[in-house]
């Protein structure tokens, strides 16, 4: 069985994103799902089932009472952080298909800025027992491999040794990223592009890595609402089909540190991601419009664009200098700014973009945008999707 247009996003809500939101995160959920709903035409009696990120803090029978939901028939949740984001969609799309629930309600929330701030290490979570996490990172954290920047610079400076990227190659993801933001009154980073100079102006946070490289901090909630096609075709929104969905974990994986795989400058995680997805919706990289690339930081988005065959392996840098990331590019990214402009919400509010780009309501909307990719956290098992118009409607 494929998944390949058995289910629909057909609403989708968030809140504002913000260094400081004032509230609670089971407040800003409850927010999320609602705009949801009423973006999608339906209501909290038509919700049957659930799916989150384990490291959401909000349980989802405190959401369904809070929204007066009646039974739930599904609930499911995915590990790995970011990795999770597309994933979790995927939950409730096969719930969908095989008839587990109709009604599924995908949802992040997070003070991620005032409360727990993911950028501060896992130094700050580590448990007071041994676990499999905790020796994991016993290898790394003696040595100054705290945070998530000092994880992903020793790929980068890799890369910058055996391809020739510079530090202007990673910048030319965040102006593209920080241009598509200006344009967005959602965006954190609204009215604030910046240029190739500043980014080269900006101070090292674990070199290769500047600060214009690293995505924020930020508090805010992304709701979306999975149905069937056929259903999705009864309400008052365009639909964005799901044409793939898959999850994806490679060789040797460890979380954020695989060090220790055979080559270091691919994402054989991501690889695995985007062989199913090609598999199952029967499309290629030439048929992709745009794309929601994970970006928490710059380099292992040019990775990225070599797993899905966009480039060949080591031709990334080149992709951007040409100016392909940006609309009216080959391959405009993150046209709601990204996580480095828009906001840093584990890659959710990237999947809502791609339903916007489908709708052709983004505020950078790309022309004929049929076919979308969104992948999700990378240097992690991870996920990915393709949304597309409904041909049938």
């Amino acid at each position: 069985m494929t998944l390949a247009r058995k289910a629909a996003i057909v609403g989708i809500g968030q809140t504002e994103f913000s260094k400081d939101s004032g509230r609670t995160e089971i407040r800003m959920a409850v927010e999320a799902v609602s705009a949801a709903l009423d973006d999608a035409g339906l209501s909290a009696e038509d919700v049957d089932g659930f799916t989150t990120f384990t490291m959401d803090a909000n349980e989802e029978i405190e959401i369904a009472r809070s929204l007066g939901v009646n039974e739930l028939t599904f609930f499911s949740r995915v590990h790995y952080g970011g990795g999770a984001a597309c994933a979790i969609v995927q939950q409730a799309a096969m719930a969908v298909a095989t008839g587990v629930a109709e009604v599924v309600v995908v949802y992040r929330a997070l003070n991620g800025r005032s409360w727990r701030r993911f950028g501060a290490g896992a130094h700050n979570r580590m448990p007071t027992s041994p676990t499999a996490d905790m020796v994991h990172y016993s290898w790394y954290l003696p040595f100054g491999l705290v945070t998530p920047a000092s994880w992903v610079a020793m790929f980068a400076q890799r890369a910058m040794h055996e391809l020739g990227w510079t530090s202007e190659d990673f910048g030319r993801v965040a102006v593209a990223d920080r241009r598509h933001a200006a344009n967005n009154p959602d965006a954190f980073f609204f009215e604030q592009p910046i240029t190739l100079d500043e980014h080269q102006e900006s101070r090292w946070i674990v070199e290769p890595l500047r600060l214009l490289d690293c995505c924020q901090e930020s508090d805010g909630a992304v709701a979306l609402i999975v149905t069937s096609a056929e259903r999705a075709r009864s309400l008052p929104r365009p639909p964005a089909m799901i044409e793939g969905a898959a999850q994806g974990s490679g060789p040797d994986q460890e979380g954020m540190t695989s060090y220790y795989r055979d080559d270091l400058m691919g994402l054989p995680e991501m690889g695995v991601v985007a062989r199913q997805l090609y598999a199952q919706s029967g499309l290629g990289p030439g048929d992709i419009n745009t794309a929601v690339i994970y970006d928490h930081f710059t380099p292992f988005v040019l990775t990225q664009l070599e797993e899905f065959g966009f480039c060949g392996r080591g031709e990334a840098a080149e992709f951007a200098r040409d100016g392909n990331l940006e609309v009216g590019g080959r391959l405009p990214i993150n046209t709601n700014g990204g996580q480095l402009g828009e906001a840093y919400v584990h890659g959710m509010n990237g999947i809502a973009e791609g339903v916007r780009q489908v709708r052709g309501t983004s505020v950078n909307q790309v022309e004929d945008a049929d076919h979308v990719l969104v992948t999700a956290g990378t240097g992690v098992p991870t996920s990915g999707l393709i949304l597309g118009r409904d041909g049938e409607a």
